[in-house]
């Protein structure tokens, strides 16, 4: 008897759940047994099951004594899970159920949803979609089970190869793994499909979906490759999920600032310079005014504005290290000089940071000159793939909000607090009340000693703190020079976007030999901090078109006042309120045209234009307006000198 509690004991497990509870298991049980162990209810909502941080199957074994947690549906994870069997499991089996000769190719999960990759004997188009989804549901109302095995890598070929199934026989055959290939079917063992897992173990658990778009996509991503059609879809738990994610994209179709910069008459785009803005009056209006907004603030936090060359020969890169890592991203000249032997090999900067520490090295400074503080509204160009070229928010020309901080190690704090306080006072004025901070720390491969990288993580955890601002850290995902800070906006529709980044960095200035005299007379190097409020102002302007869908704060509007007349009669008029306006700095537009006064408000408002007036022979008269702002289908009346007043007021009071 004393020999079995002992055997008994050794085949436990001690299995460590997410609020610090142990369970005892026995060797060999599964995350379904787990489940079933603690109670009916999560056995029957459990999916998948987190094994010491690694993702894994309902019936995969446990081994060991182990830090276990399940997976539902209802968590992130469990929905990432559910989208993932939805793509491999459901839309590929639908897919191959109505086109037999469909070659299967990869189906992974993205941001909201899930994407897979198909060779179609015959091309498919948008209206094939309902179909599919057709076909996906009656797969899913089968509710079947899903049964995992594994396999060598001989027989996993095999298993493809019967099939025609090129794609995936070229995954198996360039794959260092060896064995246990996991394959996966259904209850009807007709469709397989590989993958790493983890799947539902039934598709029961699938909740609502829609299949989104079709786009082209290259096998492996590489043009010389076949190009595949790739079907896009989404997937939520439930009805009500899907339809306010349906929403959001609704609403962010309608704000598309390509659709809006069109409508406004903002810029545009052509083939002779891709990824290249062309600003229009308008949109140049916009560019100006928000420089401007920065160049203000940037004075009241002592920033020194500086102007560095686009255009600097490949020895600077190679200094600073960028020549290595970054040439492929690099617009690169070579120039013929005047009695020179070789051609001098330039490149148009990707990125100020190497010319800011030129003008730091010129003169010697001292610790009494720490922080200087520079700023530059630095033109920059960097190569970007055509396919990832996206209107305003990724092209290849741009100018940045740059800035960098030389101090020392010890003003890192007291730097990092000032700027948080500059980006919230910038965000604040830009209608942004809402950003989050994310602390990135330091990477596996990284520059400097740990004390360094302990005092710089300190100095900017510490300036969060002291402003009482609530941050998320993102374990090693600083930069190999540094730690960072990421400043991420919320839109009016919910949407995040990255935009400032606060990063120091101790590798720059020592390669490219910055140095200031110490307070005990010796040579020291200074810690460089990169940072931007907006990114770039190519970007910015198109987060800020998309958050206020085109309707720009009134002193950011490219036309803030359209004066329209009813009658030709008042064009007289017309042109004296045209003349007040100007002088009182409001931006303005005239409208005689001899069209109706309901045309031409129309045409403004789709134009986004702030304040509409219209000037008829009543408004003449008594030397009044007739007012119309955006959004509004109310008309006010006001005297001439109170309406001037009003928007005099609104233009300098409202930044």
């Amino acid at each position: 008897i004393q020999f079995s509690i002992y055997l008994y004991n050794i085949l436990d497990m001690n299995i460590t759940l997410p609020d610090g509870s142990i369970r005892k298991l026995k060797e060999g049980s599964t995350g379904l047994d787990l489940a079933m162990d603690i109670g009916p209810g999560l056995a029957k909502a459990a999916i998948a099951v987190t094994v010491n941080g690694d993702q894994k199957d309902l019936c995969d074994p446990i081994e060991g004594d182990a830090e276990v947690s399940i997976i539902t549906v209802d968590s992130s994870e469990g929905l990432e899970i559910m989208r993932h069997t939805l793509t491999a499991q459901v839309l590929a089996k639908a897919v191959k159920n109505l086109y037999p000769d469909t070659k299967l190719a990869i189906g992974p999960t993205i941001i909201n949803g899930f994407y897979y990759d198909f060779e179609f004997a015959k091309p498919i188009s948008p209206d094939d979609l309902q179909k599919i989804e057709k076909e996906m549901r009656k797969i899913i109302d089968i509710k079947s089970s899903i049964r995992k095995t594994l396999h060598s890598k001989e027989d996993a070929i095999k298993v493809f190869k019967d099939k025609g199934e090129l794609y995936k026989e070229s995954i198996i055959q360039e794959s260092d793994q060896e064995d246990n290939f996991q394959l996966y079917y259904q209850d009807d063992n007709e469709f397989v499909d590989l993958c790493r897992g983890p799947h539902l173990p039934n598709l029961k658990h699938i909740g609502s979906f829609k299949l989104t778009k079709l786009a082209g996509a290259y096998w492996k991503g590489d043009s010389k490759n076949k190009m595949l059609t790739r079907i896009y879809g989404t997937a939520w738990k439930n009805d009500k999920d899907l339809n306010a994610y349906l929403h959001s994209i609704e609403e962010a179709e309608k704000r598309d600032h390509r659709k809006l910069g069109k409508e406004m008459n903002l810029f545009h785009f052509q083939e002779e310079a891709p990824g290249m803005v062309f600003w229009h009056p308008n949109g140049w209006t916009i560019y100006r005014l928000l420089q401007e907004f920065i160049r203000n603030k940037l004075q009241k936090y002592d920033y020194k504005e500086i102007n560095t060359p686009q255009v600097v020969d490949r020895k600077l890169w190679e200094a600073s290290g960028h020549w290595d890592k970054y040439r492929e991203n690099m617009f690169i000249t070579e120039i013929d000089e005047e009695h020179a032997n070789e051609k001098r090999t330039n490149a148009l900067k990707p990125m100020n940071c190497p010319c800011h520490v030129q003008v730091y090295n010129q003169g010697l400074k001292s610790y009494r000159d720490l922080p200087l503080r520079y700023a530059e509204f630095g033109s920059c160009h960097r190569y970007e793939a055509s396919g990832t070229m996206h209107g305003l928010m990724r092209v290849r020309g741009f100018t940045q909000d740059d800035g960098h901080i030389f101090c020392t190690e010890e003003q890192i704090e007291s730097e990092t607090k000032l700027f948080i306080q500059l980006l919230s006072d910038i965000y604040k004025d830009l209608g942004f009340e809402k950003f989050d901070i994310k602390l990135s720390t330091r990477p596996e491969i990284r520059v400097g000693s740990d004390e360094v990288w302990d005092k710089a993580e300190n100095a900017l955890e510490s300036a969060i703190k002291k402003l009482d601002l609530p941050y998320e850290v993102e374990e090693g995902d600083g930069a190999f020079y540094g730690p960072k800070l990421d400043f991420v906006l919320t839109d009016a529709i919910g949407r995040e976007w990255q935009c400032g980044t606060f990063q120091a960095d101790f590798n720059l200035p020592d390669r490219l030999e910055a140095e200031f005299i110490g307070e005990d007379g010796q040579k020291h190097t200074p810690v460089m901090i990169h940072r931007a409020v907006l990114g770039s102002f190519e970007r910015f302007i198109g987060v800020l078109i998309e958050n206020y869908s085109g309707k720009l704060p009134f002193w950011l509007a490219p036309v803030q006042v359209a004066v329209a007349t009813i009658v030709s009669d008042v064009d007289d008029y017309a042109a004296e309120v045209i003349n007040l306006l100007e002088n009182a700095g409001i931006r303005s537009h005239s409208d005689f045209r001899n069209e109706k006064i309901s045309y031409k408000v129309r045409e403004h408002s789709s134009a986004k234009v702030p304040v509409i007036m219209a000037l008829g022979k009543r408004e003449k008269e008594s030397s009044s307006v007739s007012i119309r702002r955006i959004g509004s289908d109310k008309t006010e009346s006001m005297g001439l000198n109170e309406a001037l007043k009003i928007l005099s007021d609104e233009n300098s009071n409202s930044r």
